[in-house]
């Protein structure tokens, strides 16, 4: 069974995923942030692959990914990294990029090679639906990999029904539309929540865009099956002189040890 839909079935709430830059903020430091975001209680991860041209990544996951690009992180590479690790990984993982790199990279070996690296799923916010459809459903679910839709309170039921229908693993709710990084009143988001949630949806939903301590994360949880928080964590580890002990700390801020109800 894919971990994304494991995880989603054997968790209905609180699920936290975490967002990184793959190569920062140093080339190699991928294995040691998956080492330590298990250890210290991410249910999920999402792995960035830098694009010199974000469309929708705040300042922070920008300069990330320029950094990552000095440092000289590829597809290629971190496919590599990703096979190194794998075998002490038990977290569901998911590619996290945009839709250039992965056409010139050819898109069924960028989806074998993924398989091959044991990742479960595959975020790229500007491949279009109809295309996603049409074009590229098949190769994606050959591989096994959940493909993970964007949606945002302007979305109509049609597309979100749409979305819900042809995809699996969950459905990503940008809080609003914004670019990631900026801060949020999430409280004034309820009626998108919960239109989102009268709609019945067979995915569940995370909350992504915004989320950024203990009190974002509870908010989006009431909300949905969890949050995504992915600015906050690549500001705590920028200068890290160790990794594991500062995303510790930085988890337990979020999920202050315990359950959220």
């Amino acid at each position: 069974m894919n971990r994304i839909k494991k995880l989603f079935s054997g968790r209905k709430k609180n699920i936290l995923s975490i967002y990184f830059t793959a190569g920062f903020p140093q080339l190699n430091d991928t294995g040691n942030i998956l080492y330590a975001l298990q250890k210290h209680g991410a249910d999920l991860v999402e792995i960035g692959m830098p694009y010199s041209d974000p469309l929708a990544d705040g300042p922070v996951i920008q300069h990330s990914s320029m950094v990552a690009i000095l440092n000289g992180i590829t597809i290629k590479l971190l496919f590599e990294q990703l096979k190194d690790c794998r075998n002490n990984l038990h977290l569901p993982l998911i590619l996290m990029g945009y839709l250039n790199p992965v056409m010139q990279y050819g898109i069924e070996k960028f989806c074998m090679d993924a398989h091959n690296a044991g990742i479960d799923g595959i975020i790229l916010p500007d491949l279009p639906l109809h295309e996603y459809e049409t074009q590229y459903k098949d190769v994606f679910q050959k591989y096994n990999l959940h493909f993970v839709f964007l949606i945002t309170p302007e979305t109509s039921e049609e597309r979100i029904r749409k979305i819900d229908a042809i995809s699996n693993g969950f459905i990503y709710a940008v809080s609003s539309s914004s670019i990631t990084g900026t801060e949020k009143n999430l409280a004034a988001q309820e009626i998108y929540f919960q239109r989102l949630k009268n709609m019945n949806l067979k995915n569940k939903v995370m909350v992504g865009f915004g989320i950024r301590d203990h009190e974002t994360f509870s908010q989006a949880c009431r909300h949905a099956a969890g949050a995504i928080i992915g600015t906050a964590y690549i500001k705590a580890i920028e200068n890290s002189v160790s990794i594991d002990a500062d995303t510790q700390k930085f988890l337990n801020s979020i999920l202050q040890h315990h359950i959220l109800s």
